[in-house]
């Protein structure tokens, strides 16, 4: 048997470090992307009459014709 072996951590491979690596990266560079989108969007300030952005202008009942 080898009982050497038993709880030592395993090696870890120069290609899984350079994985893990790549892969810290890419997580940071996406979370750059995310933050620069975040404060290239636009604030969406509420409407002093209170009523939601997307809808505002829109009435109830049978819509006039677009042509």
């Amino acid at each position: 048997m080898k009982e050497d072996t038993i709880g030592r951590p395993g090696k870890t491979t120069i290609a899984k470090r350079d994985r893990e690596k790549a892969k810290q990266m890419k997580q940071r560079e996406k979370d750059e992307r995310r933050a620069q989108r975040k404060a290239d969007k636009p604030d969406r300030r509420p409407t002093t009459s209170g009523e939601d952005p997307d809808l505002e202008g829109l009435r109830w009942g049978p819509q006039a014709p677009l042509f």
